[in-house]
Formats: structure tokens, C-alpha cells, sequence
């Protein structure tokens, strides 16, 4: 087959990309603490609330539950046994699927870019492509955390849901590719975060299954958590009256009946309200609760508990820009494994495979193919204008895709996400509606170092394909205009393309910007939430999950989510020990 082919199918080489989330789930553990929220009493008491059973919620929730009563709070349904979630060819379907009960919840930014949240039991590492890696050394000391606390985390959290890939031919000359291009050294398999090329981990496990931040439950003791699943809180309740302070004491929450709960606090100046809802469901929380901007609040007429413009603000998304590599040889299907942390500011990883398209059935019934979130029937078709995207056009773009061969799969991409970033935007509420999100605008390639960034990474990129390292998975006579005038030209945004010339590494990183859906902050350390994530002017409430990060950690941020969670329940039970013994030497 001539490199020529390639030309015919340039609209569906970025379907590739809706691999980067699939993967298996194990089979469903026995949590005797698992339960749906219709099943909870109208009213309820426990010494911590912890809304949002996603990558930091749970390993937070049960390591609390070792001493005392904790409710987890979780919006969406249980990873386990959702065919969607545990099996990596039905994931476009999550992403594909806008139904109110599916585990990814899509968003489209407000620059463009289509992007999702999670819903489901375990958060985002139901979703993900499964790499682990920690934080760098530098990250850790920055963010003010016990280096020594922060690696016994990473560990508690290594031990249920962390393994070694295996290493398929492709991702092994991804590898030599780097090192040629001189990102080194080569410092083997690691989690450690390190300048240069590695192997680092994987949620996977050997079989294909997926581990998730649920799979951290089994830490738990069940006689101190219950987990309610279709819990959505709608607001956190405080006591103002004769106080300084507003004090947590209570949630709102409605079942998928909408019938209403309410929960509160036990009797007790060290109980607490936890919020770990994500960079979007935790300011949109702390909003809809009374805790934002006083412009913002009267908009939306919502009780003004607590003046604080910073809620949603600074909000960031790691720019993602990828290139599609048709291979003229098999390659192995493989998630992300390698990857290459290079000096100039961006991080440099792959993914490959034939099969990235899974059999399904069209609207009549008949054999075609899922093509997930870049599927023409998303109507998400940035090169054709909104009036154009008619069921018509979708059909025909659907029918056009479903005749392509097999052979036409055949390949990978390369793909760099820029570090940081630098650039930042904003949440702002549309309505009082919890069920719906917030506007999100992330100003991708605001700040021109970020631009820089990723200019660096394509041409890296460029250099890979040419290397000899890599010479066996792309055609001798490919161009590099022609690789980008594929990747351009398929719908990964709603953007409108440049008519300048693709050619310019610029425009490219402009025209293509995709998520990595690694976005943080809205409830950032120093501006919402104090070194300890209290909320600052507040009594009895944290936020503990991205949405405190100024930056992304490492290449995934999942790992430091998770032992974030683990970090902050250890060190909640150690500081109130600690008083504890305190008032006891003083009363004696």
C-alpha cells in the first residue's frame, strides 16, 4: 500500500485519539458500604462529608473511615460492570454518550475545545489512558508537602492499582526515537518523574483490566464509610449567625428520584465538610453554596455567604497537539507507556494500534463502526459550518467512514502536551442548575511561552518520525506537510481553520489544540484554599482534589490526585490526634 492511501482517509485519522481512555475494569468488589442514595435516611450524621468519590475523594474517604464515620458523596454510578468503563473497545462510546447517567459528562469550553468530566464511582482514572507517574521532587516542595508523607502515598496508592507494561514494538521505537532526537537519558521503567525518556505505569494490570481510584476503597473500614452513588449535592450548608466565621454543618443532596437528603455533621469543632468534585464541580459547589464572587452571586440570585472573587479562577488545560503516523507495517494496539519528559517545557508520549475503531450499528440497525468523540454523528465536524451539519451531511460522513478497510487504522500518533501551562481562564455559573456545567474558558496559548512550548514539541515530533529509531513504523517517502494537512483537517474542535498554511508549527499548535483532560484550579492554595486546603474566611470545610493545582503534575496528574487523597486523610487524622492529646494533657 502506497503512502498515497492516506490521502483518501485524512478525515478519520484522529479517531485514534479516543483510545487514549480505554482499558478493562475488574470485576466488581464486594463493598458492603455501596449504596444507591435512595436508600439513605431523609436525614444523616457523620464526622466527615466528603462530596465527590472521584481520583482524590476515595483514597481521602477511606483512610478516614479507619477512625471515624465518613459519607462519601458520589454524583454518578459504579465503574464496575459498566461495559462502557471496563472494556477499551466500548470507550468512545462513554465519550459518545450524552445521556445523564453516562460516566464521562462532555463540555465544550468556551474556546472551542470538546472535552469531558468525570461522572462515575473513581473519577477520572475511569476514564483515562491509564499512565502513572508522580511528581517531580521540586512539584512536592512547592506545593508545601512532607516529602516523606507524599512518597508513603504514592506507595499506599502503587499497591492496589499500579503494574509494569509490557513493551509492543511500537512503543519501543517511540523510545529510540526520543533518546535519538536527544531527549535523554533513558532512565528505564520508573514513576519517578525524571528529564529524558521512560517506561512509567500503567492502571492496567497484565490481564487488561482497569484499576481505578474505587479499587482504593479496599483500604476501607466498612463500619466507618458508607458511599451513596447518584448522590448530587446542590448546595453546603452554613451557620452565619453570631459568628465571625460561616461554618460548615451540612450538605443538600437529591437521589435519581429527586427526592431530597440532607446530611450533617456530628457534634464537634474537628468534624468536617470535604469537597473533592474536580476543577469544575468543586468551585461550582462552593458558588451555588454562597461562596464566590459578590458580582457573580447577585447575578444568579444565590445568598452571598462568603465575598471571594477567586473561586474559578485560574483555570488551566494542558494543551494537547498530536500527529497521526500511518504505519506500513502491524502495529500493536498500546495505550500510553513512554514518555519523553523533555528541557524545553513539553511532554512527549504515543499511542498506536489497528483496532482503535470498534463495531457497532448505525441508526437503522445495520454493522458500522463507533468513532466516539470524533465521530461525525457528535456534529462536531470543525470542517464543515454549523448550517452544514445537517442528519444528511452526518449520514454520508458516517457511511464514507464505515467503508474504509481495516488496513486504513493501521498506524499511530505522537502526541505533546505542553507543561504547566502558564496560560489561564475562568469559570462562570449559566444558572443555578447543578446538573448542567459551568461556562469554562482556558485561554489555550494565551501566554506565548506556552505557544513556544509547543511549537518545540511538533518539531520533536517531526524529528521522531524521520529517526531511524522509528523507521519502521512510517513511510519512507512521507512529508511532514502532508502528516499535518491530515491531522488538520479532522474535527477534534470547534474551531474554525486558518487559511494560512499548516505548515506553520504556529498555526498548527493554534488549529489543532485538543484536551488532555488534565485541567486543574478554580479553588488554587493561596487564593481559595490555605496550605492545609481550608477554605479560607471559613470554618469545618476543605477542597482536596485538582482544582487547589496552579500547575499539572508531571506528564498524568492522576498519581498526585490519588496520593493527595491518601496524603491529606493521613495528615487530617494525625493533626487531630494530636489535639486530641493536646486537650487531654490540658484538662489532667
Amino acid at each position: 500500500m502506497k503512502f498515497s492511501t492516506w490521502r483518501s482517509v485524512s478525515i478519520i485519522s484522529f479517531t485514534i485519539l479516543a483510545f487514549l481512555g480505554s482499558g478493562y475494569s475488574q470485576q466488581a468488589p464486594r463493598y458492603s458500604f455501596l449504596n444507591q442514595a435512595a436508600e439513605a435516611p431523609a436525614i444523616s450524621y457523620y464526622d466527615y462529608i466528603i462530596i465527590g468519590g472521584g481520583t482524590a475523594g476515595c483514597p481521602l474517604a477511606a483512610t478516614l473511615s479507619q477512625n471515624y464515620k465518613v459519607l462519601l458523596l458520589e454524583r454518578g454510578d459504579s465503574p464496575y460492570g459498566n461495559k462502557n468503563v471496563s472494556n477499551m473497545m466500548n470507550f468512545p462510546d462513554t465519550l459518545q454518550d450524552t445521556s445523564p447517567t453516562s460516566a464521562a459528562q462532555r463540555f465544550v469550553s468556551e474556546d472551542g475545545v470538546i472535552n469531558s468530566r468525570a461522572r462515575v464511582l473513581g473519577g477520572g482514572s475511569c476514564l483515562n489512558a491509564g499512565f502513572y507517574t508522580r511528581a517531580s521532587p521540586n512539584y512536592v516542595r512547592e506545593a508545601g508537602w512532607d516529602g516523606r508523607l507524599a512518597n508513603e502515598s504514592y506507595e499506599w496508592v502503587e499497591k492496589i492499582v499500579v503494574f509494569e507494561p509490557t513493551m509492543p514494538q511500537w512503543q519501543t521505537a517511540l523510545k529510540e526515537g526520543l533518546l535519538e532526537v536527544g531527549v535523554t537519558p533513558f532512565n528505564g521503567f520508573t514513576y519517578d518523574h525524571e528529564f529524558g525518556t521512560k517506561i512509567g505505569g500503567t492502571i492496567f494490570d497484565s490481564d487488561g483490566n482497569r484499576h481505578t481510584a474505587a479499587d482504593l476503597l479496599e483500604y476501607a473500614n466498612p463500619e466507618g464509610l458508607t458511599v451513596l452513588l447518584h448522590a448530587r449535592v446542590s448546595r453546603i450548608l452554613f451557620k452565619v449567625k453570631g459568628r465571625s466565621r460561616p461554618q460548615a454543618y451540612g450538605v443538600i443532596f437529591w437521589d435519581k428520584y429527586g427526592r431530597k437528603h440532607k446530611a450533617y455533621l456530628n457534634k464537634g469543632t474537628d468534624n468536617e465538610i470535604i469537597l473533592s468534585a474536580g476543577a469544575l464541580g468543586s468551585p461550582q459547589l462552593l458558588i451555588l453554596s454562597g461562596i464566590g464572587s459578590r458580582d457573580q452571586l447577585e447575578a444568579l440570585n444565590i445568598t452571598a455567604i462568603l465575598d471571594q472573587p477567586m473561586v474559578g479562577q485560574g483555570m488551566s488545560d494542558n494543551p494537547m497537539n498530536a500527529i497521526f503516523v500511518p504505519s506500513p507495517n502491524p502495529v500493536a494496539t498500546t495505550l500510553i507507556q513512554v514518555v519523553g519528559i523533555t528541557k524545553f517545557g513539553c511532554f512527549i508520549e504515543g499511542a498506536s494500534g489497528s483496532n482503535f475503531v470498534v463495531s457497532g450499528s448505525n441508526s437503522n440497525g445495520a454493522p458500522g463502526r463507533n468513532f466516539g468523540m470524533f465521530s461525525p454523528q457528535t456534529g462536531q465536524l470543525a470542517t464543515v459550518p454549523p448550517k452544514e451539519r445537517t442528519p444528511e451531511a452526518i449520514a454520508r460522513a458516517v457511511e464514507a467512514m464505515n467503508s474504509l478497510q481495516e488496513y486504513h487504522f493501521q498506524g499511530g500518533f505522537i502526541l505533546e502536551k505542553t507543561r504547566g501551562p502558564l496560560s489561564t481562564g475562568f469559570l462562570k455559573l449559566k444558572n443555578r442548575n447543578i446538573n448542567e456545567n459551568p461556562s469554562v474558558t482556558f485561554n489555550y496559548f494565551k501566554e506565548p511561552e506556552d505557544l513556544v512550548r509547543c511549537v518545540r514539541g511538533i518539531e520533536a515530533i517531526e524529528s521522531i518520525i524521520k529517526s531511524p529509531g522509528f523507521s519502521n513504523f512510517t513511510y519512507s517517502d512521507v512529508q511532514m506537510a502532508t502528516l499535518l494537512n491530515i491531522s488538520t483537517h479532522f474535527p477534534v474542535n470547534t474551531l474554525p481553520r486558518s487559511s494560512e498554511d499548516t505548515r506553520s508549527p504556529e498555526q498548527y499548535c493554534r488549529d489543532t489544540v485538543m484536551t488532555i483532560w488534565h485541567y486543574h484550579g478554580g479553588c488554587q492554595v493561596g487564593q481559595v484554599v490555605d496550605l492545609d486546603y481550608k477554605v479560607i474566611g471559613t470554618d469545618a470545610l476543605r477542597v482536596v482534589d485538582g482544582s487547589t493545582f496552579r500547575f499539572s503534575p508531571g506528564t498524568n496528574p492522576q498519581a498526585t490526585v490519588m496520593m493527595l487523597g491518601r496524603y491529606m486523610g493521613v495528615k487530617i487524622q494525625n493533626e487531630r490526634f494530636a489535639r486530641q492529646q493536646a486537650k487531654r494533657r490540658t484538662n489532667s
